[in-house]
């Protein structure tokens, strides 16, 4: 549209013109219509995998591109500074919630304790940080989601690609309606919040039914635990230990990554005090926290890497790990009576 056509164009109606195709330009394609990149992702997944093409061009004519969830990951809460973070996820409430799903499930959490060797309040402030103990598993479309992420997020358009592929093969493989499944903003699913891969790879049948199914407790709890046992929990293994860190300049060893790289009698000797007992001969790294005070510092031992593998964020693993030492505290103190 040209400046000359303005000329006389009433201005009202070329200021309502002028959005119009802003928003259409800005649009995906409409519906009926197929995107080129989802269109040559369709003709990978059926000569790769045998899809059906003309069911799977059907499904992606049906999923929305949803800008909210652009949005969402831009601005994921695991960003906030921790001492934020952690307000939402220890409270009284979600540890008295976490208790009682503890006594609902004690038998399921008994057995998978026993058979992966991860401890039972692992999978229940697992669970409780993922989906508040299957309250909260998400209700955006899976496709949605991961369509939206693959063909809209440049950023990680590979990663959820990847995720995309997974999730057709899952449906396929359990009988899943492409449109049916609900999920989070990034395409995760069920009460333990599994992203496809993770769910074809690590989801067990823990109920005995013969399907693998993340929606029912049973399922995630095995699931859970398998996961953890799969990326090397140790059963009894401390996983974070406080530290003083003097006046140590601290850059290169926060840089090293959230991996166990060093033995604790090392960074002994560079200046990290532990300020409580650890193994000198167990590896660590060093991290830290925002807490209202200042930052903190913590060594991250192998369980806690361990828990960074479900989530990469280390607020996160310190609000698993923090949620499960309440619930296992209050549970012994509760069972030991006054």
């Amino acid at each position: 549209m040209t400046t000359k056509y303005f000329r006389w164009f009433p201005a009202w109606a070329a200021l309502l013109l002028m959005a119009a195709s802003h928003v259409i330009a800005a649009s995906p394609p409409a519906r009926g219509e197929l995107d080129p990149e989802i269109r040559a992702f369709v003709q990978e997944m059926t000569d790769k995998h045998g899809f059906d093409r003309a069911v799977l061009e059907k499904a992606f004519r049906e999923t929305r591109h949803l800008g909210s969830i652009i949005r969402a990951m831009d601005a994921p809460a695991t960003a906030l500074p921790w001492h934020e973070f952690r307000l939402r996820h220890i409270t009284d409430a979600r540890i008295k919630a976490g208790l009682q799903f503890w006594t609902e499930h004690q038998a399921v959490l008994e057995k998978a304790a026993a058979e992966f060797r991860v401890p039972p309040e692992m999978i229940v402030a697992t669970i409780g940080v993922e989906t508040l103990f299957g309250r909260l598993t998400g209700t955006i479309g899976v496709l949605d989601a991961l369509t939206t992420l693959a063909f809209g997020y440049p950023r990680r358009a590979e990663f959820f690609r990847n995720e995309l592929e997974q999730y057709l093969l899952l449906a396929r493989e359990n009988g899943i309606a492409l449109n049916s499944l609900k999920g989070s903003f990034a395409g995760a699913i069920g009460v333990p919040q599994f992203m496809p891969s993770s769910y074809r790879k690590y989801a067990v049948d823990f109920d005995g039914d013969g399907v693998r199914d993340l929606r029912r407790v049973a399922d995630a709890i095995g699931s859970v635990a398998n996961y953890y046992r799969h990326f090397g929990w140790r059963e009894g293994e401390q996983v974070i230990v406080p530290v003083d860190v003097g006046d140590t300049v601290l850059d290169a060893m926060l840089a090293a990554g959230i991996a166990p790289h060093l033995a604790v009698a090392e960074f002994r000797k560079r200046g990290i005090v532990p300020l409580e007992p650890a193994p000198e001969e167990m590896l660590a790294t060093l991290f830290t926290v925002k807490s209202e005070a200042g930052p903190r510092y913590w060594l991250g031992l192998n369980n806690f890497y361990v828990i960074t593998r479900y989530n990469r964020s280390i607020n996160y693993a310190m609000a698993v790990h923090e949620l499960a030492t309440s619930l296992r505290r209050q549970r012994s103190a509760s069972r030991a009576g006054p």
